[in-house]
Order: C-alpha cells, then structure tokens, then sequence
C-alpha cells in the first residue's frame, strides 16, 4: 500500500486496474499530491507487484483466480472504515476493475464521492444505489461489452452521473497505447467539475 501524506483534510483512495500500482498510477497520485491531497493506494494484487500492458490476459486471470471482487472490497471497506474517523472528505477514485470496485463503494455510506474511468464489470453489478455522488467515465469504444447499453441500464439510478468520451479504454492513460490527450483533458475538467459541484452541495 502507498500513502502520501500532505495534512489535508480529504484523502483520496486510488484503485489501480488490473495491472497493479504501475507508472499510470503513480502519475495520478502525483498529480493529486501537487493539489495537497492525502492518498492512499491499496495494491489489490497482494503479493503480485505489477503486470505489464502486454500482459493483459495474465493480470486478467490472476485478478479472478487469486483476488476476485469480494475479497478486494473487503480490503477496501477496511480502509474505509480505518480512516473514516481521520478525514472530513473521503474519495474513491478507481479505473477499469478499480472503478468498478469504487462503483461498489458508493454504496457504502462511507465516502463521500467516487468517480470511476472504464468501469466495464459495473455491468454486473446494476442494482447497487449510490449513497454518495458519483461519476462514471466511459469510452465511445470498448472491447468487452456495449458502452451504450450499459449506459442506458445505469441512467435510471439517482445520484450519478455518466459521461461517455470520446475513445477507447485507456484513453486517460498516458502510458496506454489508447492515450488520446484530447479526451483526457476533457476526462479531468469533468472529475474537477464534478469534485467541486459536490462540495457545494
């Protein structure tokens, strides 16, 4: 687990994708530092350090075989409940199977927002009701399943909001092939949009 501890009264939980705390990931808690945010990156993989990209069917299958969903919330609702005390702010950012476990903290009543990119295997899990505001990035394409559909599934729960952006899953990700910087601008304009309307609420 990394933490950065910068005495602010809001800490961030960043949850990686499949391949681990890797170099996309320590370039947003960079990013996150510079605005003074406490965060915390729990390495869901556990022993494992990191898959490369290329490695992408054999992070797949060892998220599913050795962590699975379950027993990663469970280390992430331990955080959670960990810190709830230390911070007036709590937020879950998370990408790929990390936004879809932020999606499942929302649910929590322990943070305060989450905001998920790509969150794919959100499909299955459709009948979670926020208890906290929450943003939810998808890509105009993606490989696994039909980003419309999922959409239209997910309109009908309150307290969310959904952009779709222009791109494929990694879009956000300056080390990913599908980088698209355009739409990673647009991506961080609207997670600032969204933290700061929250705050107003």
């Amino acid at each position: 687990m990394l933490t950065y501890k910068n005495n602010s009264d809001t800490v961030v939980i960043v949850l990686h994708e499949i391949y681990g705390i890797n170099d996309h990931i320590m370039n947003i808690c960079n990013q996150l530092s510079k605005r003074k945010y406490d965060i915390i990156v729990p390495n869901l993989l556990r022993d494992r350090i990191k898959f490369n990209y290329d490695q992408e069917e054999a992070a797949y299958n060892y998220f599913v075989e050795n962590i699975g969903f379950e027993s990663a919330m469970k280390q992430i609702k331990q955080i959670l409940y960990d810190v709830r005390l230390q911070y007036t702010k709590i937020y879950v950012l998370g990408y790929s199977i990390g936004a879809t476990l932020a999606w499942l903290c929302s649910q929590t009543k322990v943070c305060d927002l989450v905001v998920g990119f790509y969150g794919s295997r959100i499909r299955d899990y459709l009948t979670v009701i926020p208890q906290c505001p929450a943003l939810l990035l998808f890509p105009t394409e993606e490989k696994a399943f039909a980003v419309d559909d999922l959409i239209k599934k997910l309109s009908g729960i309150k307290g969310i909001i959904i952009k779709r952006i222009n791109g494929r899953h990694g879009f956000a990700d300056p080390f990913s092939k599908n980088y698209n910087n355009k739409s990673a601008l647009i991506a961080t304009k609207e997670v600032l949009f969204f933290v700061k309307g929250s705050l107003t609420k």
